[in-house]
């Protein structure tokens, strides 16, 4: 487990993402369970606190055949754009050199 400080503009912008999402009113209990390897994300924002956890999704295939194909397309797509933010973030971080 990998721990960071942010700024309130970052944690802002990732409570938008997640907030747009709607990921929040998805119920995932008709989600592939995993046998082995696994998504899962914690999702603690104020008084809501959500778990979502489905078997690995390989592509949008995958999630077109599954019981519930909106739930889990908004699910794989939340993280592709959680992954995507957080590896901008990593990227100019290293990226940027400070002054002096």
């Amino acid at each position: 487990r990998k721990e960071t400080f942010v700024s309130p503009g970052v944690l802002d912008q990732a409570r938008r993402i997640i907030e747009e999402s709607g990921i929040v009113e998805v119920d995932p209990s008709s989600w592939p369970q995993a046998t082995d390897r696994k998504q899962e994300l914690e999702i603690k924002m104020g008084k809501t606190h959500k778990t979502l956890a489905c078997a690995e999704i390989g592509s949008l295939l995958d999630v077109q055949k599954s019981a519930d194909p909106e739930g889990l397309k908004n699910f794989y797509y939340l993280t592709q754009d959680l992954k995507t933010f957080v590896f901008s973030l990593v990227s100019l971080h290293f990226r940027i050199r400070p002054l002096g």
